[in-house]
C-alpha cells in the first residue's frame, strides 16, 4: 500500500512537473512546449510513462488537441516501446474527439499498418470508420463520407465479427445506410413537387430496389404509386399499391395509397410487366426484404 502511495505521488509530481514547464513555454511543437524561464527542459529527459500520463493529463482537461501532440511524442522519441503502441491509439482517440477527423484517420491507418494483429486492431478500423461516420449528419453532405463510413463500418464487422466493437459497427452501419436512402428520397421529392416524375420514379425506384430494408421504403412506394397515376401508368401505380399493402398495411402510406388508388377506381393489386411486377415476384419467393 505504502509503495502505490509513493508511485502515486511521483506520477503526480512528475505530471505537474510536464504541465509547469508545457505552460510557461512558447507554444511551438517539441522542445519549444518545455521552455521554462531561461532554463529548457527537452521532452526526451522525461521516460514514455511520463509522456504517456502528460497526454491522459490533458485529455482529462479536455485539451484533446494538446493530448494528441503528447501521446504522439511517445511514439516518435520511444518508437519500439509498448507505450509508444499505446501513444498511437490514444493519438487517434485524441484527435477524433478533438474533432480533427482526418488526423484521427492517419493514426488509425498507421495503428492497423504496424500493429495488425494486435488486440486494439479492431478499436483502431472502428475509430477509422466514426472519422467518415461522425460527418454525415447533414442530408446536404457529400455521401461520399457516407460510402467511406459504409465500408469502413463493414471491415470492422466482417475482420473483428467478435470484437466489442462489432455491436456498435452494425448499429451504425444500418444507420448510414438508411441516410443514403434517406438522400435519394430527398432528391425523389424535389423532382416529384416540380412534376418531373421520370426523375422522380429513377430515384424511389433505387429505394425500392437498393434500400429496401430501410424506413423510407414505405414511403418510397407511395410516391411511386403517386408518380405513376401522374403519368397515368395504372398499372405499375397499382402494382406498387399491391407491395405496400403486403408488407406496409398498417402505415400510413397503405392509407394514402389506397385512397388514391380506390378513388380512380382502381385496385392494389399486381398487373403489367414492369419491374415493379418483378419485385412483387421476388416478394412473394421472399427474395425481397
Amino acid at each position: 500500500m505504502k509503495r502505490k502511495s509513493v508511485r502515486h505521488a511521483l506520477t503526480v509530481a512528475t505530471v505537474l512537473t510536464l504541465t509547469v514547464a508545457g505552460c510557461s513555454g512558447g507554444g511551438g511543437g517539441g522542445v519549444s512546449r518545455f521552455l521554462g524561464g531561461k532554463s529548457t527542459i527537452p521532452l526526451d529527459t522525461f521516460t514514455a510513462e511520463q509522456i504517456y500520463e502528460r497526454g491522459e493529463f490533458e485529455l482529462e482537461r479536455k485539451r484533446d488537441d494538446d493530448a494528441a501532440f503528447y501521446f504522439g511524442e511517445v511514439e516518435r522519441l520511444y518508437p519500439y516501446s509498448e507505450w509508444a503502441k499505446r501513444g498511437l491509439i490514444m493519438q487517434a482517440f485524441a484527435y477524433h474527439k478533438d474533432k480533427d477527423y482526418e488526423n484521427s484517420r492517419a493514426s488509425a491507418q498507421r495503428f492497423i499498418d504496424v500493429y495488425p494483429t494486435d488486440d486494439d486492431a479492431a478499436y483502431a478500423q472502428y475509430l477509422l470508420a466514426l472519422s467518415y461516420y461522425d460527418q454525415i449528419e447533414d442530408l446536404g453532405r457529400d455521401q461520399g463520407l457516407t460510402f467511406q463510413a459504409l465500408q469502413g463500418l463493414r471491415t470492422v464487422i466482417e475482420r473483428y465479427p467478435d470484437s466489442e466493437y462489432t455491436s456498435s459497427a452494425i448499429l451504425k452501419f444500418d444507420l448510414a445506410f438508411d441516410h443514403l436512402a434517406g438522400k435519394e428520397m430527398e432528391i425523389g421529392r424535389y423532382y416529384l413537387r416540380r412534376d418531373h416524375y421520370t426523375s422522380s420514379i429513377n430515384r424511389f425506384r433505387v429505394v425500392v430496389e437498393d434500400f429496401q430494408t430501410t424506413t423510407h421504403t414505405p414511403e418510397a412506394l407511395h410516391r411511386l404509386v403517386e408518380s405513376y397515376l401522374s403519368l397515368g401508368l395504372n398499372e405499375e401505380a397499382q402494382t406498387a399499391g399491391a407491395i405496400l399493402g403486403h408488407n406496409y398495411k398498417s402505415t400510413e402510406w397503405y392509407e394514402d395509397s389506397f385512397k388514391l388508388l380506390t378513388g380512380r377506381g382502381l385496385e392494389l393489386t399486381a398487373a403489367g410487366d414492369s419491374w415493379l411486377r418483378q419485385v412483387y415476384r421476388q416478394m412473394l419467393q421472399g427474395k425481397w426484404l
